[in-house]
């Protein structure tokens, strides 16, 4: 039997470093009917939570908001990798002109903005800024948990957002740099050349791993902006279940009688497609262990992602908790975001940076204070770059012209109703995935369709045989990407 995921813990305060992110900004009184914003962003989270069919995982608190707010089960990433995932979620563009920045795209909209101030738009919370909010980030919002950049990701004169934050705040602890926070394990300990173990369960508090450091911090910042007469907008970026695979020993302990199923389809796919090698994965210490050749190993794999998950669900059930205990429920809109998915086995991958369904898809989750039909999931096929628009018009700030992105307050109304195709790229891909199919152009030309109603695991590659529907969907992603397929971007 599955076990309770409910612990409160007491723990001290911690070190923390917090830098002001704008000086001498106009302050705007609080606007009757505006609403605030609490964005919780979640690293490397599959859509695999209890509510989300996933009887395995011991999820009660994110499965909570999905029961009050409305949960979509077909959203989609605009990027399978942290960085350009998380420019089009804050900007509200698709960005596939910095494709090839790998995680930088940020910076190097950044870099361009300083070059060309009036070519480049304001980010999400910069808008919400501008129109009278407090702005606060804690954890990994953008790419780099605190938002800087240099050596350690600690350089206060290298900022990924300018003009977003009032505050960016990543608290680091025993691990003494963003950087080493990223991809800490127990007490401090950082990843380096020796030091690289992919799975670990230290018997200790949440605070043993960072990210129960900026669970502590959200807190604090969620109490203050509760109190403070401005609307706030408070996004709090969670690093687990991103890899190393490491959490309290008590979360891996709730799966000791829990059946975790085995990948699915985990062969290899032929042909020509996103496949890669998990490189990522595969630089871990792994003992001399392979999950794609020993299925024991990829089931201890899967034990520890789904601990991760716990320990990141056990935070947000906290940060929901303060919510309330302030009296801010009844007017904040909170938000749960999976920035991209993560293949457990599936296609022979361990980790994203494909195109393929299980690296795009993610939770999404919106709670609205007196919304309709609380609790019902939508279908429709929605992508990251709507959260923009959607939280401008449920907040009741303008509505920007250069999001590109839908509004999904339709689908918040309204769960039955059908959503748009989303698109995503890598550095040498492009997709799209409408109700029905998910196409596939590659820079060298090579093309992949599969059709999700005969082949939803994506293996048999049918895009020979349908040239006209090859065309279409083609066309599909013309018309929302500027040069989709320009591989010298």
């Amino acid at each position: 039997m599955m076990k309770s995921n409910i612990f409160i813990l007491i723990v001290f305060c911690v070190i923390t470093g917090c830098h002001s992110g704008k000086n001498n900004k106009t302050q705007e009184p609080k606007t009757t009917g505006v609403k605030n914003v609490l964005l919780i962003c979640i690293d490397d989270l599959r859509p695999e939570l209890n509510s989300f069919g996933a009887s395995h995982i011991i999820s009660p608190n994110i499965d909570h908001l999905a029961s009050i707010g409305r949960a979509f089960s077909n959203h989609y990433v605009n990027s399978p990798s942290c960085g350009p995932s998380r420019y089009t979620m804050l900007t509200g563009q698709y960005g596939a002109e910095y494709r090839r920045h790998s995680n930088q795209p940020l910076f190097s909209r950044a870099e361009d903005r300083d070059k060309h101030p009036d070519q480049i738009s304001p980010s999400m919370p910069e808008w919400f800024s501008n129109h009278g909010f407090t702005t606060v980030s804690v954890g990994k919002v953008s790419h780099h948990p605190g938002g800087r950049g240099g050596e350690h990701w600690d350089n206060d004169t290298i900022i990924e957002m300018p003009n977003a934050w009032d505050k960016y705040i990543m608290p680091v602890g025993e691990w003494e740099t963003p950087e080493g926070a990223m991809h800490g394990l127990a007490n401090g300990k950082v990843r380096s050349p020796n030091q690289r173990d992919v799975i670990e369960a230290f018997d200790g508090s949440d605070t043993s791993y960072p990210d129960g450091l900026i669970a502590e911090e959200g807190l604090k910042q969620l109490e203050a902006l509760a109190s403070g007469d401005k609307p706030f907008f408070l996004a709090i970026g969670l690093i687990k279940p991103h890899l190393p695979f490491g959490a309290p020993k008590k979360y891996l302990d709730m799966y000791d009688n829990v059946t975790i199923p085995p990948p699915a389809h985990p062969e290899k796919p032929k042909g020509k497609t996103t496949w890669h090698p998990s490189n990522e994965f595969m630089g871990y210490d792994r003992g001399g262990k392979d999950p794609r050749e020993d299925a024991a190993f990829a089931l201890e794999l899967k034990k520890y992602y789904a601990a991760c998950v716990t320990y990141a669900d056990k935070h947000v059930g906290d940060i929901l908790k303060k919510l309330k205990e302030t009296g801010a429920d009844k007017n904040t809109i909170v938000v749960i975001w999976g920035d991209h998915g993560w293949h457990l086995g599936e296609h022979a991958i361990w980790g994203k940076h494909c195109l393929f369904e299980e690296a795009l898809r993610s939770p999404l989750i919106v709670y609205d204070p007196g919304m309709d039909n609380p609790g019902e999931f939508s279908n429709a096929i929605v992508e990251s770059l709507d959260i923009f628009p959607t939280l401008c018009e449920l907040s009741k700030v303008p509505m920007p012209d250069f999001a590109q992105g839908s509004s999904l307050v339709p689908m918040m109304k309204n769960p039955k109703l059908e959503g748009h195709s989303a698109v995503a790229y890598t550095s040498g891909a492009t997709t799209i995935r409408t109700d029905t199919y998910r196409f596939t152009q590659h820079c060298s030309g090579d093309l992949e369709l599969y059709d999700h109603d005969e082949n939803p695991s994506e293996t048999v590659n049918i895009a020979s045989e349908n040239p006209e529907l090859v065309i279409k969907l083609r066309k599909q992603i013309e018309e929302k990407l500027k040069d989709p397929f320009n591989c010298n971007p």
